[in-house]
């Protein structure tokens, strides 16, 4: 079997590492250009590149798909299969239709619920903890819409939840890895009926932006109860992708870690004061 894996972050990584696992590498992988990162711009490769050159699997790095004739690493070989996880570009329909085998797309929710940019941060933020799982779909021209070929519930204990957002970017990384390594020799060998989306029961979710993180909040009253769980889980959901703040005196402060006390209150454990270094909210408290 020859297939592609598309990748990007955060998932990329540990879906390639359970694929490997189960002895499937992929003869190429594409994944997004290198970018400018850092104070000191320095051109720096995606970790999916990292993964590909480690291994020594060939890479391609479009930045875009309307040009075919610079894609013939795709077009020019017979592909039974293509993967997409987490890929930051929507592939056209020439592309969809190259592979013997069709598309196949790891989706970290419980199709039809949660389509869209950001399912599992969307999951943490809204206490949708019933809807948390991973999906193997097969792509079609809408977005998150094809049919399922399988998919699986990740519960979480209560003790952890709400899960800070990049520990459950990786535990559904590797969920999915795993049941897309089952699911890939099923799906070739045509022991797979795709089964369509319930599409009345679709929700959407959409990119979660830095308007989205801030918290209306007074550091010196922190919530209790409901609106005390419903901040948490906003903070740790915007964990590792911006981290939440809020604006006390006209000072922005970040939050980096916090937590529920035994009777339900917020506690803020962490922060990063504008233009300071991180310190614990305790000395924050005492600076203002």
């Amino acid at each position: 079997m020859k297939f592609v894996y598309f990748g990007g972050e955060p998932l990329g990584v540990p879906v390639l590492d359970e694929l490997k696992i189960a002895d499937l590498v992929p003869d190429l992988i594409v994944c997004n250009p290198d970018r400018l990162v850092g104070r000191k711009q320095a051109l720096t490769a995606p970790p999916v590149k990292t993964w590909a050159n480690k291994e020594e699997v060939p890479v391609i790095q479009p930045d875009s798909y309307k040009d075919q004739p610079s894609l013939s690493k795709l077009t020019s070989t017979d592909w039974d299969l293509f993967v997409v996880v987490a890929y930051n570009f929507i592939l056209p329909n020439w592309i969809l239709e190259i592979p013997q085998h069709g598309v196949l797309n790891v989706h970290p929710s419980l199709l039809p619920k949660l389509r869209g940019a950001s399912p599992i941060r969307t999951a943490i933020k809204e206490g949708l903890r019933d809807e948390i799982g991973v999906t193997i779909m097969k792509m079609d021209k809408d977005m998150d819409h094809g049919p399922i070929l399988d998919q699986i519930f990740v519960p979480i204990a209560d003790e952890n939840w709400p899960p800070y957002g990049p520990d459950l970017d990786q535990k559904l990384a590797a969920a999915g890895g795993a049941l897309l390594a089952d699911t890939i020799p099923s799906w070739i060998e045509g022991q797979i009926v795709p089964q369509p989306q319930e599409h009345q029961f679709a929700t959407y979710c959409h990119k979660l932006t830095k308007t989205d993180s801030e918290l209306t909040i007074d550091p010196n009253n922190l919530p209790s109860g409901k609106e005390a769980l419903n901040t948490l889980q906003k903070i740790r959901a915007f964990s590792g992708i911006g981290d939440t703040f809020f604006v006390y005196k006209r000072n922005r402060v970040k939050i980096k870690e916090a937590r529920l006390t035994s009777v339900g209150k917020l506690e803020i454990t962490q922060v990063i004061p504008e233009g300071k270094n991180e310190i614990s909210f305790i000395d924050y408290l005492k600076n203002l």
